[in-house]
């Protein structure tokens, strides 16, 4: 199942048009996979998001929903909001149900987490679309910075941030998957929108206090742009930290996952 959004302003989305690159510099790219520890189908397709996850062109996250745990495991990673955003794209895409592994490519366009070469051309498409600017910062007081840079908003335009876990191992002892040790990756734990985006740069600073802790979250936190009821991702960024309480890997901080729009 790979589904194309029509026409924005007049620019054709994922229709194989030959666009101009915009940027020099590698563009990341939002890769959303609807995933469940209960879905036999799964286990592959959380491999290829871990595959992606090591891409420095692309933001990948997991989200796990939970309406396969009447098979007899029940996913710890689930949550009901992962469900509603589901359900959000389901809205979009005119699906007539939800359906696990589901990968969204930029907001825009979906497909089995298992088509491996569907999902590798669409990012490809993706990446000469025009985006702006995202990057995920810390503040020596443990404050988050989500900064947008300067970009063209339809005016319902809001900055998410989620907090997500690297990589977890999960021995699963029922359901389609009973008997094996599932992993992981970029598990998304929580995510909000933070504030809103009307084209022009601005910095969103989220208090440490208002967010999950690194003693949550062995992982780092992922932002950005998307209209409130979903649809394109004009920009996304992201930062990791790692497993120490209060540090933060230097190695992939400020953003270095982020979209680039000149």
């Amino acid at each position: 199942m790979n589904r194309i959004i029509g026409i924005i302003g007049g620019v054709a989305l994922y229709m194989g048009v030959a666009l101009p690159v915009l940027s020099a510099e590698r563009a990341a790219i939002m890769a959303e996979l609807f995933t469940s520890q209960g879905c036999s189908s799964c286990p592959a397709a959380d491999a290829f998001l871990g595959d992606l996850a090591q891409r420095d062109d692309v933001v990948a996250l997991s989200y796990h929903v939970g309406y396969w745990d009447y098979t007899g495991w029940k996913d710890p990673f689930a949550s009901a909001s992962n469900l509603s955003r589901q359900e959000a794209y389901q809205r979009i895409f005119g699906e007539a149900y939800v359906y696990t592994p589901e990968l969204v490519v930029d907001g825009m366009a979906d497909m089995s987490g298992n088509s491996r070469a569907a999902v590798l051309r669409t990012i490809a498409q993706a990446a000469i679309m025009p985006r702006v600017r995202v990057t995920v910062s810390r503040r020596d007081d443990g404050a988050l910075v989500v900064s947008v840079g300067e970009g063209v908003s339809v005016g319902d335009d809001k900055v998410w941030l989620a907090a997500f876990d690297r990589m977890r191992k999960t021995p699963v002892a029922r359901g389609e998957n009973g008997g094996r040790t599932l992993i992981n990756h970029n598990i998304v734990r929580t995510y909000r929108a933070i504030g809103s985006w009307q084209g022009q740069p601005v910095d969103i600073v989220v208090p440490a206090a208002a967010w999950q802790t690194d003693s949550q979250v062995a992982g780092g936190y992922a932002a950005w742009v998307q209209p409130a009821t979903l649809g394109r991702i004009k920009g996304a960024g992201m930062m990791t930290v790692d497993t120490a309480p209060g540090g933060v890997n230097p190695s992939r901080r400020d953003g270095d996952k982020s979209y680039i729009s000149r």
